[in-house]
């Protein structure tokens, strides 16, 4: 048996890289509305969800704007956008070898659902997963991940002894920790936590081997 019977994942920096898709389509965001993002448009955006993310590139609130750059988001990377997205080296295989293995699997993302089932289906793997959960899923849209986290397992009738959260940003450590859940961090991301961010209980695996057989080990 496994040692987690439920593996819930973060998809972004986690399974897939997703930064170039992303950073693309926030640009195409920016140009197609005709304005200048206030910070910088880089790698250290991405994770949080779309419209936190628009209010801190426009350094505006203001929903006639966010509105008009998230339609021009998803106009860019529900077409094409989200095809730049590229699985990890190895997580085909850990998610072939945790479904062999006996575990059920599932999505816990900050990222919309749309797009998270075009990329699942995409690069295969929407038949690896039990349930896909999203910020967007439910209306009204939930307020964070760890809410998230616990519609999930209300829904799914998941206990906490059972399931493990693997991300590789402290918000999702955090979120984990929220729900009773132990936490695995991916530290291959692009969010990658480095161990001097690692809160003491949780746990890291440098590769998806590595993160195959803590899941699996039940010894």
């Amino acid at each position: 048996m496994p040692h987690y019977a439920h593996v819930l994942f973060d998809l972004d920096g986690t399974l897939v890289d997703s930064a170039p898709a992303i950073l693309a389509s926030y640009r195409d965001a920016f140009s197609a509305t005709a304005r200048e993002p206030v910070t910088s448009i880089d790698a250290s955006i991405v994770g949080p969800p779309l419209l936190e993310t628009l209010q801190m590139l426009a350094g505006t609130e203001d929903p006639g704007v966010i509105d008009a750059l998230a339609g021009a988001f998803k106009a860019s990377y529900d077409s094409t956008g989200y095809l730049q997205t590229a699985a990890y080296a190895g997580v085909g295989e850990l998610l072939q070898a945790l479904v062999a293995g006996g575990c059920t699997l599932a999505i816990a993302t900050n990222k919309r659902l749309h797009p998270t089932q075009l990329i699942l289906e995409h690069l295969g793997w929407a038949r690896h997963f039990a349930a896909v959960y999203a910020l967007d899923l439910f209306p009204p849209r939930l307020p964070d991940k760890a809410t998230m986290i616990a519609r999930l397992l209300a829904d799914r009738g998941i206990t906490r002894e059972q399931a493990v959260y693997v991300g590789d940003r402290s918000e999702d450590g955090e979120s984990a920790d929220a729900n009773g859940l132990p936490f695995i961090a991916a530290t291959w991301g692009y969010g990658s936590l480095g161990s001097h961010e690692l809160a003491p209980h949780w746990r890291a695996a440098t590769s998806p081997a590595e993160l195959a057989k803590a899941i699996l080990d039940a010894s």
